[in-house]
């Protein structure tokens, strides 16, 4: 009975996240953009699957990967040998990020959109190398006490400068695959390692400060990588008559059934090696009595169902419509539309991102309620509107590039770094992570992508790419800009706030 209910909290919290995406496209379709009507009864299923798929991945997340990544932060931390650690750090990095949904679904866009120039394969192993070595760079921070600020300066430094050597594809990819494996699983996996590792510090205010931080540390890693892997890469150039599938199919189950087998496939090998660390660390060190170590591997199995069914739904029903209705909306007579759109999708989205609410909550919590969870999502929600706005913008005036909306407003978030009370660096630059969550990887990037298509002179994949990057920025700004308030609120009612 107890799963049963947990399930149900689950679906409330899932079904709020997508029925806002479901109730506005339908609105369109009987409206701006109508759809075949085999379309919408596959969208339909989709969402459906996407819902049911999400909970019950999201309770395999909660009773096996986050417990698993909480033993490994503590057993890592018990042994104070820094190589543990790294290792520790590079293995699980690695293999967390293969497993994220969200990675999954843009590597196999960019792989759909580039014909298979760039693989998804290549993208998954690539970016998941940066994650890995990143994760370990940030567990040495937090038992080195370097300040937070000072890395993530020199990092977005290096990036910056990598980044003057990088074709407009690779930059616009590299930024998104950084929003996208920073998701669902990625987070709260990477949080418990952070908070266990930090554990150890004897310094209780430290070890609150460094328990953020590393999901940003991290998802730097995926920017870099695939800023290398352009480097090295010997395609500079892509096929000009690039085209975004717009699917013709009438069939309303024929791509379920079709995409099942390829699906379980990728999810089965995305869990499987965490699920291998599991029974090695178990014999080596864990030693849970039985019925823990059971609920640990029943959690990995909910995580594997959960995975395959929100997959299915994705790729069988629910982005297909996101490209038609972007498609649709760019070819009317009045872009307007395309950035208003834009403006709502982000808006409701992160409103109803599951995870976003256990940020507000933490951030309320920690502030002891001085800073209110209803202002945290008005400046959230209100960011990643305007972050969608722009990329819809992007699209519609080629004049401008991505790089004219990152360079302004990473050189805005790195300084304020220096003026924001500690604490909300960390949790502010985290949050660009909380935020691109499952909705935004797939419904609102297939969405650009068929509005880049429609566009005469935007490409799919300079245009079509970049939108994630942009709503992983807001984030940090809007919860900074929260932090300064809440110092100089603080400061007024004679509140010191501890600082580096």
């Amino acid at each position: 009975m107890k799963i049963l209910s947990v399930l149900t909290e689950k679906l409330k919290e899932v079904l709020f996240s997508v029925l806002p995406i479901t109730i506005i496209v339908l609105i369109l379709n009987f409206s701006l953009t109508p759809l075949e009507t085999p379309l919408i009864i596959r969208f339909i299923i989709g969402a459906l699957f996407v819902v049911l798929g999400l909970s019950i991945f999201l309770i395999g997340v909660d009773i096996g990967i986050t417990p698993l990544g909480s033993l490994v932060g503590a057993t890592i931390a018990k042994t104070n040998k820094l190589w543990i650690i790294i290792t520790a750090g590079l293995i699980l990095g690695f293999f967390i990020s293969i497993a994220e949904p969200g990675l999954l679904v843009l590597a196999n866009q960019v792989d759909l959109v580039t014909s298979g120039q760039i693989s998804s394969l290549s993208i998954l192993i690539v970016v998941s190398i940066g994650l890995a070595v990143m994760i370990a760079f940030g567990l040495i921070r937090i038992v080195s006490n370097v300040p937070l600020y000072k890395i993530l300066t020199g990092l977005y430094g290096l990036t910056f400068i990598l980044a003057l050597f990088t074709s407009s594809e690779f930059l616009a990819i590299s930024f998104d695959a950084s929003g996208a494996t920073t998701g669902i699983l990625a987070v709260p996996f990477i949080l418990a390692l952070a908070i266990g590792v930090s554990a150890m510090k004897k310094d209780s205010k430290a070890a609150e400060k460094d328990s953020f931080g590393l999901v940003a540390i991290a998802s730097i890693g995926a920017i870099i990588s695939v800023i290398i892997l352009s480097v090295f890469s010997k395609t500079s150039e892509f096929s000009p008559g690039l085209e975004f599938d717009i699917p013709e199919s009438t069939s309303i189950l024929g791509p379920f059934v079709q995409v099942f087998p390829v699906v379980l496939r990728e999810g089965f090998f995305a869990l499987l090696p965490l699920l291998i660390i599991l029974l090695l660390l178990q014999k080596i060190s864990f030693k849970l009595s039985k019925n823990a170590f059971s609920k640990i591997l029943k959690g990995f199995v909910y995580a594997l169902v959960g995975l395959v069914l929100f997959l299915v739904g994705v790729n069988a029903g629910f982005m297909d419509v996101g490209g038609i209705v972007g498609y649709i909306l760019a070819s009317l007579d009045s872009n307007y539309y395309l950035i208003l759109m834009g403006l709502v999708l982000g808006i409701v989205t992160i409103l109803a991102e599951p995870a976003v609410y256990v940020l507000t909550h933490q951030i309320e919590d920690v502030t002891s309620g001085y800073v209110k969870r209803k202002a945290v999502l008005i400046a959230l929600s209100l960011g990643v509107g305007i972050a969608v706005a722009l990329s819809m913008l992007r699209i519609i005036v080629p004049g401008i590039q991505l790089w004219h909306y990152l360079l302004p407003g990473y050189i805005i978030s790195i300084a304020m770094t220096y003026f924001v009370p500690k604490l909300f660096v960390g949790i502010a630059f985290d949050a660009g992570g909380v935020a691109t969550g499952p909705m935004t990887a797939t419904f609102i990037l297939a969405f650009t992508q068929g509005a880049a298509e429609a566009i005469e002179g935007a490409n799919v994949l300079i245009d079509g790419f970049g939108m994630i990057a942009m709503v992983a920025m807001t984030p940090i700004i809007t919860l900074q800009i929260l932090g300064f308030i809440f110092s100089v609120k603080s400061k007024k009612g004679g509140i010191t706030e501890d600082e580096e």
